[in-house]
């Protein structure tokens, strides 16, 4: 069986509310990026956006965490279609 295309990376912050993604990448610095890992948003971990513009919602690892819309920028997501 062949996989489908992957879709495009987008920034978690324009994930769309209720959405569900896969985390694929984490940009900036080293300590920012292990501050998010051990908060459950290390890679190829799932987390659904709740809600949020400015302050986002998300859900991850069971948890609900608020993120800054510049940190969630910095958290790359593939969407996941959910069946």
């Amino acid at each position: 069986m062949s996989r489908p295309p992957a879709s495009p990376l987008l920034p978690l912050c324009q994930l769309p509310a209720g959405a569900l993604g896969e985390v694929r990448v984490l940009q900036g610095d080293a300590p920012f990026c292990q501050r998010v890992r051990e908060m459950g948003f290390g890679e190829s971990a799932l987390v659904t956006k709740v809600a949020g513009t400015g302050t986002i919602l998300c859900q991850v690892a069971g948890t609900r965490v608020a993120l800054s819309h510049a940190a969630a920028r910095l958290i790359l997501v593939e969407r996941v279609i959910r069946r």
